[in-house]
């Protein structure tokens, strides 16, 4: 009897031949980790099957997805490391992008923010697209590009042109990009639509620039309808993801604006039916415990919400503007608030400076910059980093940006007369060996302060000013005594935060150091320069940054420097002898980063300043 013929794969592009001989090419495997995967893939597709069964058994959810599982889920589940550079993973991304290369088709990063709500959620069905994974993108010019992981399904592709009378043009995308973008926004769309049915009205409320006298039902702007809940569920969930560090939502004449602050920059993510801004607002109010028939004052509230496993904490803010209330929900992602110092940015002697006044026994030290700048990332990341079981730290706070368990934390409540200054005197009484003051606004606190560090505690807070020696000026100028300043202070650090750039599409060119010299940028150095930029790719969204790093000015206040210290100071003799002592300025950290490769010339020409 004859051995049955083995089946030939070869003209299939997701064989384990193809795959594995493609990502062999490209660099991506060696022969070793091939082998790898012939050995392991079988018993890695039947787990990956398991797993999936038992998903679709628990989900409630009538869509069902009908691609198989392919060689490429299997490689992406064995968590490799590229063999190009060991330092980045063999993601699913990486694969579908050699892949696309390959097969001459275009690969697209799906970015939600530039995605268009009603061409991904009108052109086909969700159930279509769910059990196909494919996903609508784009129309122009009577043509529809279509996301998909399976380029080759010829069949789909024809249903879609069939329906939609339009030519259908295929991108190759992430099999997860496509499911996440598809929940997403079809759930987010259907959300939307259904509770603008349900406020419909034929008044038209344009806030409280105009109004109109109308009769409101008695259901009207429910904030528990189960739509809306979906909807700013959607919204919370979105911006985690995006890291994002803000949500606006924003009521304009005809409509509602929804920005996020992502990297220090604010994206407008989605334009909403003016008709829901009411009861969007309602359900976050009712998160938060805000007075919802308030709607002619300020309001601040605050969200307590699972991450992943972990407590995050969502500062919401309203305030009356032109057309209604404009929402402002801070995100206070723990996974940034709580970090090592040494990954913030600072340069090695910069840490060693700064980690030598945060540990005294007793005195002031303050951290400066204006709002945005990471002082709260630095002083929480501090006060976790000096907590230990015999450190009591308490903290007065307004409000408090992140609940810590590790720290005795109080709100500021002026109502009740808890103010930075009055709470001072109080937890002196409370044993203390760390407070941190979340911000010091007038005289009054800057005397409890000072009090705090002369009886034997460590007092840490922050102050408004643009550098580090404008500190003691500005200490003189809101009345404390020179005498005080000079027995009390024991440091000082400024901080602004530059973009980095995308390590994945970051590319060197060459610039005349006399170039950046006309642009007000002197580095120190003359002829060409290498420096490096983000050339833009799907991770960054074309923008060539990602993700933040500190600059930095610390400032320790020595002897020399109390000298200087009188009613009638000169900051320039202070700015002066700092540097001599060895202090970098934010302009010369931020060259340091520039000249590294961390971040753009102009990043360092956004951000700083050049001082006399």
């Amino acid at each position: 009897m004859k051995p049955a013929k083995k089946k030939n794969d070869s003209g299939n592009p997701f064989s384990v031949e193809n795959v594995c001989q493609t990502l062999l090419e490209s660099g991506l495997v060696t022969d070793a980790e091939v082998k790898k995967i012939y050995r392991r893939k079988d018993a890695v597709r039947e787990k990956l099957e398991r797993q999936r069964a038992q998903r679709l058994a628990s989900s409630r959810t009538e869509f069902k997805i009908i691609n198989p599982i392919t060689i490429v889920d299997v490689i992406v589940s064995l968590e490799l490391s590229r063999a190009d550079n060991r330092a980045w993973p063999l993601d699913e991304e990486i694969i579908f992008q050699t892949l696309a290369k390959k097969w001459k088709i275009a690969y697209k990063k799906i970015d939600p923010l530039k995605l268009d709500l009603n061409v991904v959620t009108t052109t086909i069905p969700r159930t279509f697209a769910m059990r196909h994974l494919v996903l609508p993108i784009d129309i122009s010019d009577g043509c529809l590009t279509v996301a998909t992981s399976n380029p080759f399904n010829v069949e789909v592709v024809e249903d879609i042109t069939r329906v939609t009378q339009l030519k259908v043009k295929t991108v190759v995308s992430s099999k997860t990009d496509i499911i996440k973008s598809i929940d997403e926004f079809f759930g987010f769309k259907r959300s939307i639509s259904m509770a603008e049915d349900m406020f419909a009205t034929r008044g038209v409320d344009l806030g409280n620039l105009e109004q109109y006298v109308k009769l409101k039902s008695a259901d009207e702007l429910p904030p528990n309808d189960q739509h809306i809940v979906n909807a700013v569920n959607h919204l919370l969930v979105y911006a985690f993801d995006q890291k994002a560090s803000d949500i606006h939502i924003e009521p304009k004449r005809d409509e509602v604006q929804v920005r996020m602050r992502i990297d220090g920059v604010l994206h407008l993510v989605y334009k909403l039916p003016k008709k829901v801004h009411n009861a969007i607002i309602s359900r976050i109010k009712a998160l938060s415990r805000l007075d919802m028939a308030e709607k002619r004052r300020p309001q601040d509230g605050r969200i307590k919400t699972d991450k992943g496993g972990v407590e995050a904490e969502i500062r919401v803010s309203t305030v009356p503007v032109a057309f209604g209330e404009k929402m402002v929900m801070r995100l206070m992602d723990p996974d940034i608030l709580f970090q090592d110092l040494r990954g913030l940015g600072f340069t090695p002697a910069d840490l060693e400076r700064y980690n030598q006044f945060i540990r005294m026994p007793h005195g002031m030290a303050l951290v400066c910059g204006p709002t945005g700048s990471g002082k709260s990332t630095t002083l929480y990341s501090t006060l976790k980093t000096l907590s230990t079981p015999e450190i009591n730290i308490t903290t007065i706070e307004d409000p408090i940006e992140m609940v810590n368990e590790e720290f005795n934390q109080i709100a500021v409540q002026p109502a009740v007369g808890i103010t930075f200054a009055t709470i001072t005197r109080t937890i002196l009484r409370q044993d203390p060996d760390i407070i941190m003051i979340g911000e010091m606004r007038d005289l009054e606190t800057a005397a409890s302060a000072i009090q705090a560090a002369l009886t034997g505690h460590l007092v840490l807070s922050t102050l408004h000013t643009n550098d580090a020696p404008s500190v003691v000026t500005r200490l003189l100028d809101l009345g404390t005594p020179a005498f005080m300043i000079q027995a009390t202070l024991v440091g000082i650090m400024a901080q602004r935060l530059v973009r980095v750039i995308c390590k994945f599409c970051k590319e060197s060119f060459e610039i005349d150091a006399e170039e950046l010299v006309n642009m007000g940028l002197n580095v120190g150095k003359k002829g060409r320069l290498t420096l490096y930029q983000g050339e833009g790719c799907i991770r960054c969204r074309n923008t060539g940054y990602r993700g933040r790093s500190g600059i930095y000015e610390v400032l320790p206040y020595t002897d020399s420097l109390k000298e200087l210290t009188a009613a009638d100071v000169d900051i320039a003799k202070i700015t002066r002898k700092a540097i001599a002592e060895g202090m970098v300025t934010l302009r010369k950290n931020a060259i340091e980063k520039l000249l590294k490769g961390i971040t753009t010339y102009q990043e360092v020409l956004r951000v700083t300043w050049e001082q006399a």
